[in-house]
């Protein structure tokens, strides 16, 4: 089954929406600056990803971008996520893999709107 860019972009934008209230609305308070900054960076680096899927996707651009872009952004975002969550900083050394593949996908996508 392939991915379909809108589906995933539309998920990932109400899935940001929600945890950027719960982020603004539950955490505020509980969290020291700096991990609930950290925490806004995952919802607003996935915010991104998903325009990026809903605005490629609207165009008809199908093809390996929007995996890695999907992919990039739960390994980034969701690092994020758990490292404010749960505490261990390790998980840190794992967020730029996701923003590495996030990048990737949205070179594939210039690179495949270039040959259309």
């Amino acid at each position: 089954m392939r991915l379909n860019p809108t589906v995933a972009g539309t998920l990932l934008a109400a899935l940001g929406v929600g945890l950027g209230a719960f982020g603004a609305h539950s955490l505020r308070g509980m969290l020291r600056a700096a991990d609930l900054a950290t925490f806004e960076t995952g919802v607003r680096y996935q915010m991104y990803a998903a325009l990026a899927l809903l605005a490629l996707g609207a165009g008809g651009r199908r093809g390996a971008w929007a995996p890695l872009l999907l992919a990039g952004t739960v390994i980034f975002s969701g690092s994020l996520y758990l490292l404010v969550l749960t505490g261990p900083r390790w998980l840190g050394a794992i967020t730029p893999i996701g923003g590495v593949l996030m990048i990737a996908g949205l070179l594939v996508a210039a690179w495949q709107a270039r040959k259309a």
